[in-house]
């Protein structure tokens, strides 16, 4: 069956029509319309979250546990009609959306899984010593409870796997915070087909229609309304520094400022040791280049750049990083900006002083050719421009002298999401002295691998130092990330009675 988008909103359990619309860019097959969210829609949606709240937020975990699960059911029960308009609107082939749902999915119910057990909560007990000399101490009673609504930004690039129901998402409605989703214009249908399977599974489970609002917009009008609402008591958001930067501003400059987690970009250095380089140049350069690939590099993981101290293995590396980028096909890239994007990218690192070029970058409208460049690791210090994320299948090699100068240039990065080293045995003290260094610079630190893929699991840490991410203390990936959307609220000689049921 194929699904035919309406284009409408949904908010306080209605979907509802406005009268400006835009249309869809898809990679291939059908454009659609849709409609323009205002500003009189946000706050409809923020007071029906609200709303909802007062029910939500003090939902059994049980009770809410079941809404995950019947989401990931929902979500599954339309599968095929998912892939099929989300390969149109993105260009991504169907075998990775397939495997984006059942990420988006699994994650669902892992966070069903791990409410229902309760030790999220970090509860904590004090009994009263009420003999204690020279003062008495009272009941203490701790535990983490949910702050309200929550705003969602969709991301371009993961059109479920970190959108309408991703990943901030899905720990804001398991932490029992309601959501307000603003849509992606980037695949606007798909962002809709997911809205209706969160709100079948409202209806099917009986939670409050306001749990889950969706608005789609083109622009930044409904972004910026939404985080400057008195009502959302937190922001989530994947995509560019530029944007996230914006929006990050907004939530410090109202007058009660509220977090923003926001995922905003990385480089996610490679470090290649000289063990590692001497037994495995040619096989390290094509997997790098399989990273660099991966989805036409429009991955927050995708290792941008490569360390390696000069000499022939070093050149035998970069060789077989060329050789592999070179024999390539073009990849349909996910709008028609991000490709722009990427061009203008590429053509500030090769107007750089002191950039060599290794493979051209050739790209013709969303068609992405991949490229890479090489650099000295003082002409890469001299340049801020070649520290910045370019989104799309490009690397930079970075020639180090030796150890030394890799250790000091890695003291140099800003913070990323991940650092990987690819070692030998024989690297284990040069290793020693990178690891501490990076660990303060990455939420993720990989040995002998690429970063390209994250496990959603209890242990990952999906965030880092900015600009990774804005709050290094919190992950977008995993279990941990429904602590962002809780507080901990401690109770002094309450009644049992009075205490929340979870407790």
């Amino acid at each position: 069956m194929t699904f035919t988008p309406h284009g409408k909103h949904l908010v306080a359990g209605e979907w509802t029509a406005t009268d400006a619309t835009f249309t869809s860019e898809p990679a291939h097959g059908q454009s659609h319309k849709f409609c323009v969210g205002t500003l009189q829609l946000v706050a409809q949606a923020c007071t029906a979250a609200e709303a909802a709240f007062e029910t939500y937020g003090y939902s059994s975990r049980d009770a809410r546990a079941g809404f995950l699960a019947a989401i990931a059911d929902e979500i599954e029960a339309r599968g095929a009609e998912i892939t099929e308009i989300g390969t149109q609107e993105t260009g991504l082939p169907e075998a990775r959306l397939d495997g984006e749902r059942g990420r988006t999915c699994g994650q669902l119910r892992l966070f069903a899984d791990h409410i229902r057990e309760g030790d999220y909560l970090d509860r904590r007990h004090d009994a009263a010593l009420p003999e204690r000399a020279p003062l008495p101490r009272p009941d203490l009673k701790m535990m983490q409870r949910p702050i309200g609504p929550v705003a969602v930004f969709g991301a371009s690039n993961f059109p479920l796997a970190f959108s309408t129901a991703g990943g901030d998402t899905a720990a804001a409605l398991a932490a029992g915070c309601p959501v307000v989703v603003k849509g992606h214009a980037a695949h606007p249908g798909t962002g809709e087909i997911v809205a209706e399977a969160i709100h079948a599974a409202i209806w099917k489970t009986g939670m409050p229609v306001g749990t889950f609002n969706f608005i789609q917009d083109d622009g930044y009008d409904v972004g910026s309304a939404l985080v400057q609402h008195p009502l959302i008591r937190a922001v989530g958001f994947t995509g560019s520094l530029r944007g996230g930067r914006a929006l990050l501003d907004l939530c410090a400059a109202r007058p009660d400022p509220i977090p923003f987690f926001g995922e905003l970009g990385s480089i996610n250095p490679v470090f290649c040791l000289p063990g590692a380089i001497e037994n495995r140049a040619e096989v390290l350069g094509q997997g790098w280049a399989a990273s660099l690939l991966m989805g036409a590099g429009q991955f927050c993981t995708n290792p941008g750049v490569a360390l390696v101290v000069k000499g022939p293995q070093a050149d035998m590396f970069a060789h077989a990083t060329a050789a592999a980028l070179r024999d390539a096909m073009p990849q349909t890239m996910l709008t028609d900006g991000i490709a722009d994007a990427y061009t203008r990218g590429v053509a500030q690192i090769t107007s750089t002083d002191g950039v060599q070029e290794l493979v051209a970058e050739t790209s013709k409208g969303r068609q992405a050719i991949a490229a890479l460049y090489k650099v000295s690791a003082s002409d890469w210090q001299a340049q801020k421009a070649l520290s910045e994320e370019v989104f799309g299948p490009v690397g930079l090699v970075i020639e180090v002298e030796n150890i030394d100068e890799m250790v000091t240039l890695a003291k140099s990065f800003e913070g990323q999401l991940i650092c990987t080293l690819q070692m030998e045995d024989a690297d284990m003290a040069h290793a020693a002295r990178l690891l501490p260094v990076v660990e303060r610079k990455a939420g993720r630190v990989l040995i002998n691998g690429f970063p390209t893929g994250v496990e959603v699991a209890d242990t990952m840490v999906h965030g880092g130092p900015y600009p990774a991410s804005t709050n290094f203390g919190a992950t977008s990936v995993g279990t941990l990330s429904i602590r962002r959307f809780l507080r901990p609220v401690c109770y002094q000689n309450i009644p049992d009675a009075l205490l929340p049921e979870h407790f």
